[in-house]
């Protein structure tokens, strides 16, 4: 209680600091906003913080310069999250005045979500924010965020899109920081629809039993690879075109984008869209690295994850779409009834959600 007392706290005062020097930030800033004994204390506070939204960051060209590592675990110029990145950095250095760099670091040259994390929570300082998938959050303390890695939980994109956009969005940013991990969300996004991709024909959920499927170390995704009756095995995803190849492992998850930037479909050709999750994506910075910046660099990042939100929302539909059709005769699609799969997955879902489910109740209800 004494840890998430100091934290509210703290997210207040940041908050302030912000709104005082340049006006404000958007439903997706970094170290909260109003409690609500402060909104209750201040009643035309939606109405100041609607106008603090739609106000540009002060001027903040003659700030002292920072550098932040930016640390992205996919390729920069092929993916949705690597685009979302280039654009995140040259966003920041625009409306910084160029007091603020973002040095993108992308294609897993500092390691893998993990050690991004391991990085920023253990307080090493080499990496000062990155594009995580919420999946590699939920092994760190942040409960709340597996309820975005369910199975089948975002019916559409629309669906995923009403929920950013929402104030319920504004309570998983904050958890990273309010559960004592030091990290700030900026923004939440997505890269795509995950699907399974093998290196055998699969057709249905009989031709998957006993296969070796590639997972992360989340517990929820390896619960559901096994209600499908494949065997979860996890292994590094630097590893894995070449386990895919060897035959370490039989198949794979990833969104179609993924899929193709990283050539998995040269040894894992056979795609099946089953769609089994949304990959809902989170930037974090460390409060160290936030610390480094003055109220109105802190509005500029801001108002670019803002942007960004808009920009991953146009991007990650037309990537898929162009991605497929790019693919074309290089692979084999399958097309599944969900209905079956998302069946099997019934009781990991009630697993997961029974210590949320009002919460799990009103995601489901931003359809």
């Amino acid at each position: 209680m004494k840890k998430r007392a100091l934290s509210l706290i703290l997210s207040a005062v940041m908050a302030a600091s912000v709104l005082a020097a340049c006006g404000g930030s958007g439903s997706g800033s970094a170290g909260g906003g109003a409690t609500e004994a402060a909104k209750a204390e201040a009643p035309a506070g939606e109405a100041a913080a609607e106008a603090a939204d739609a106000a540009e960051p002060g001027d903040a060209s003659g700030d002292p310069a920072v550098t932040l590592v930016y640390a992205e675990v996919n390729p920069l110029d092929t993916t949705v999250v690597g685009q979302v990145a280039t654009h995140f950095a040259e966003r920041v250095h625009e409306l910084s005045g160029g007091s603020v760099t973002i040095d993108v670091q992308g294609g897993g040259v500092l390691g893998a979500e993990g050690d991004f994390l391991d990085n920023m929570v253990g307080g090493v300082g080499t990496i000062d924010m990155a594009r995580l998938s919420v999946s590699t959050m939920t092994g760190y303390g942040v409960p709340k965020s597996k309820l975005l890695c369910l199975p089948f939980v975002f019916v559409s994109r629309d669906h995923f899109w009403n929920f950013a956009s929402s104030d319920l969005a504004q309570e998983f940013l904050d958890e990273p920081y309010e559960d004592g991990l030091g990290l700030h969300g900026l923004f939440l996004g997505e890269e795509g629809f995950r699907h399974i991709f093998t290196n055998k024909p699969v057709n249905n959920l009989a031709d998957l039993q006993g296969k070796k499927i590639r997972v992360s170390t989340d517990p929820t995704m390896v619960g559901m690879i096994e209600a499908f009756g494949a065997a979860a095995t996890v292994i590094s995803y630097g590893e894995l075109y070449q386990s895919l190849q060897s035959g370490v492992v039989d198949g794979a998850e990833n969104p179609v984008g993924n899929y193709m930037a990283n050539s998995f479909y040269e040894v894992a050709p056979y795609l099946i869209l089953d769609g089994h999750q949304l990959g809902v994506i989170e930037l974090v910075i460390t409060d160290a690295a936030w610390n480094k910046l003055t109220p109105a660099q802190q509005a500029c990042l801001k108002q670019a994850a803002k942007e960004c939100q808009e920009y991953n929302k146009e991007l990650s539909a037309k990537i898929e779409e162009d991605t497929l059709a790019e693919l074309g005769d290089k692979i084999t699609v399958v097309e599944v009834d969900k209905s079956e799969w998302i069946e099997k997955c019934k009781d990991v879902i009630a697993e997961a959600t029974k210590d949320y489910s009002d919460l799990y109740e009103a995601i489901e209800a931003l359809q």
